[in-house]
């Protein structure tokens, strides 16, 4: 698709020149390669830019399969797919639920009084890059659960009541694909939490949305 990065070019970092380094040594210490040619491959691995100039040094060696890795991350596509650019909602005395796959729209509003919203967005996919989600709470609130490549931004108001999050135990795992979630409104006497955890099931392996 137009406009990804490959990541093959993606620049490499001095740690992982040296795990390279290491896997040289040691297969030069195993009698793989001789002394001539783990100075070459060193050369090559400290003049390395991208994944593109690195992998190759070691791809002939067993320790390159059984080692440390250092092959770039797979391609993954656009957050981006065909979906409404707003959805509203109003709850009162009750609620509003999502989750599995669905799309979330541009620009998403939950009016809830008295009631909530318990918003999973964990296999969502996205109408935007960045998508708006409002919530506008009196005496109720939502909850909103996001997956580890998501990045979220809160900029909600409380009043005797809150926005939180993201919180949990679930560290980000975010890069140049990464959808961005803003969330916004007024919570009185509520109040908005944003948490991130794995997938439904355990899995610990971030959904890239479009998959």
């Amino acid at each position: 698709m137009a406009g990804e990065l490959d990541p093959a070019r993606m620049r490499i970092s001095d740690a992982e020149r040296h795990q390279v380094a290491e896997v040289l040594r040691q297969a030069a210490g195993d009698g793989r390669i001789d002394l001539d040619e783990l100075d070459q491959r060193l050369e090559a691995t400290y003049a390395a830019k991208t994944y593109a100039d690195l992998v190759p040094i070691t791809f002939d060696l067993p320790a390159h399969q059984d080692g440390p890795q250092v092959a770039p991350r797979s391609t993954v596509p656009s957050p981006v797919v065909v979906g409404p650019v707003q959805e509203r909602h109003l709850a009162i005395m009750s609620g509003v639920d999502r989750k599995g796959v669905w799309v979330v729209p541009q620009h998403f509003t939950v009016i809830a009084l008295m009631g909530g919203a318990n918003l999973d967005m964990r296999q969502a996919k996205f109408a935007a890059s960045e998508v708006v989600v409002t919530v506008n709470a009196f005496m109720g609130g939502a909850s909103i659960l996001v997956n580890p490549h998501t990045h979220v931004i809160v900029e909600g108001t409380g009043i005797m009541g809150g926005y939180t999050g993201p919180s949990g135990l679930v560290a980000p795992d975010l890069d140049e694909t990464s959808p961005t979630v803003r969330i916004r409104g007024i919570a009185v006497w509520g109040g908005v939490s944003v948490e991130r955890k794995h997938l439904p099931g355990g899995s610990r392996k971030a959904l890239r949305p479009g998959h």
